[in-house]
């Protein structure tokens, strides 16, 4: 079980990974809106992992990994994107995020992913 940091300008891609994550017996540590506000509860939240979206209004997902791991260089994040993200996806992983999931979501990708990332 880990405490899991969803961070998806979309409120429904939002709901469907807290719904997989709880499903999975996984907690959902809190929820922000934009890369600005990841960044800004994730000292105060200090999850085990975070799941963040790529394209959002205000940060990036991308700029937000940067400030984070600049902070918190043990910080664990999942990039998550829509298809045809690849470039996007090469430079999270550059930048310091451990994995990626594509959107849609499927519920076994996406537990695979957080496992691995975990161990």
């Amino acid at each position: 079980m880990a405490r899991i940091f969803i961070v998806d300008d979309a409120k429904f891609m939002r709901m469907t990974l807290s719904t997989i994550l709880t499903n999975a017996g996984h907690v959902v540590a809190g929820e922000a809106e934009n890369g600005k506000e990841a960044v800004a509860k994730y000292q105060e939240l200090k999850p085990d992992l975070v799941l963040m979206d790529i394209t959002m209004p205000e940060m990036s997902g991308l700029e937000a990994v940067k400030l984070i791991r600049s902070e918190f260089a043990d910080a664990k994040i999942i990039m998550c994107s829509a298809m045809g993200q690849q470039k996007m996806v090469v430079e999270a992983i550059e930048t310091g995020a451990k994995d990626f999931i594509i959107k849609p979501f499927d519920e076994s990708r996406v537990l695979e992913a957080i496992n691995r990332v975990l161990k």
